[in-house]
């Protein structure tokens, strides 16, 4: 379907975006090519990559390309069991890794290494040269890993899909701690939270509900208590989940509680909301309970225009946009929780959205792929080329990628109109040559 098709949805599937989004009109904030969609995205490249004959389960692309930015090179897992390295121009295939199951993660590469490391559906951790695909170790877990591996203080962070965080260590591939709570017992929502780090903890969360903070060096617990999200909504609400997920992984960064602003952990309880928790204590910061079913959180963050007499970038913009595929897409204020907008989605899943030169960039699994302004969740573009998104997209200074369901892997430029402008730092462009 061809990009005046794409039009055609808008208007037909996003009506509720395109009404609040006239109020972008009188927003200095907002770029000029907001109420202007068309021409801003282009496709750059594509080509077909996985290879039918060795696809296994459901045809969808669940993972996130990884791009390095210096190499110019893309790496994407597929469901036909390969992690692919690819030339960020063209996109043709500089190597190709097998695994004895699908790679539905994201990658995760270090530069200073220059090294890419990734989970399967095997249950493996892998470490490779990233120069030509040389595997350097494996490390078995014996459950699938779908989240991306983390880099921290000389750890190297997994989670896999029993409930288990392992620590190893990244130069010799060998175990050095673990963390393991049993499953919740009855129904779980499809995936799970993966881990991140701030100073001396690490923080993941569980299919029961329980969201932990470990100490890096030993995994001790590190929180004075257990928090426990399901039993938290269940309090509130008077009434027993049907799902105790906490599938998002959680995000850093800065909330308000009773002691005012501190360091903070977001995380959303698929049912109970989206939550802020002290990093240090775990304590509850505030809680926003009506967005439901968020599967992905992102920190939003870009340059504010400075008011008379400020200095340039004395102000930043912060918004933690939440993905859900019940309740649509989220823009929250991450000091208090409070909502600034949200968006009714068409039928069908939404992915994490991606921050993309001052926009976001958010994949449906039926009407393509389209770019949303943060700060009031205006459509401002998209592209449809016949396929469906269920992958996170990636993006780096005015390039993105992204994996169809179907197997095709997009390369994506934007161009937005002669004046409109674009943050700091958004001229960044990743060569293709």
């Amino acid at each position: 379907m061809a990009r005046n098709a794409f039009i055609v949805l808008t208007g037909a599937l996003f009506g509720a975006w395109g009404c609040q989004g006239l109020n972008a009109v009188a927003n200095p904030e907002v770029p000029l090519w907001v109420n202007h969609p068309g021409s801003a995205i282009s496709v750059s490249a594509e080509r077909e990559l996985t290879a039918p004959s060795r696809q296994e389960g459901e045809a969808y692309e669940r993972g996130k390309p990884t791009i390095d930015p210096l190499h110019r090179r893309v790496f994407i897992g597929t469901r036909d069991r390969g992690l692919y390295a690819l030339r960020a121009g063209d996109l043709s295939t500089i190597w190709r890794f097998q695994t004895a199951g699908a790679v539905q993660g994201e990658a995760l590469y270090s530069q200073e290494e220059d090294a890419v490391y990734f989970g399967s559906n095997d249950g493996a951790v892998y470490k490779l040269r990233a120069a030509d695909g040389k595997m350097l170790w494996r490390f078995a877990s014996n459950a699938e890993i779908t989240r991306s591996p983390l880099l921290h203080e000389g750890h190297l962070f997994v989670v896999n899909a029993n409930d288990t965080l392992i620590s190893i260590d990244p130069g010799t591939g060998k175990l050095r701690w673990y963390q393991h709570r049993e499953p919740a017992a009855g129904m779980e929502i499809s995936g799970y939270a993966g881990v991140a780090a701030f100073g001396e903890r690490v923080y993941t969360a569980f299919s029961d509900g329980v969201v932990m903070a470990y100490r890096v060096n030993d995994g001790g617990e590190a929180w004075p208590v257990l928090v426990d999200l399901a039993q938290d909504a269940e309090q509130t609400r008077g009434e027993e989940l049907r799902y105790f997920d906490v599938d998002t992984t959680p995000i850093v960064g800065r909330a308000t509680g009773p002691e005012g602003e501190r360091d903070a952990i977001f995380v959303a309880s698929y049912e109970g909301g989206v939550y802020a928790l002290d990093a240090e204590t775990g304590s509850r910061m505030w809680v926003n309970e009506a967005v439901v079913g968020a599967t992905e959180l992102v920190l939003w963050e870009a340059p504010a225009r400075p008011r008379p007499g400020e200095a340039p970038g004395a102000r930043r913009h912060q918004v933690l946009i939440a993905s859900s595929g019940l309740s649509g897409l989220w823009g929250l204020d991450p000091i208090d929780g409070a909502q600034r907008w949200r968006r009714d989605l068409p039928a069908g899943g939404i992915s994490r959205a991606e921050p993309w030169s001052g926009a976001l960039l958010v994949g449906t699994t039926r009407y393509g792929l389209f770019l949303v302004h943060p700060l009031d969740g205006a459509v401002m573009d998209g592209i449809h080329r016949g396929g469906a998104f269920a992958t996170h997209p990636a993006a780096y200074g005015r390039k993105a990628y992204v994996l169809s369901n179907g197997g095709l892997v997009l390369g994506l430029s934007l161009t937005p109109p002669s004046g409109a402008g674009l943050p700091e730092g958004a001229d960044t462009i990743l060569s293709e040559k």
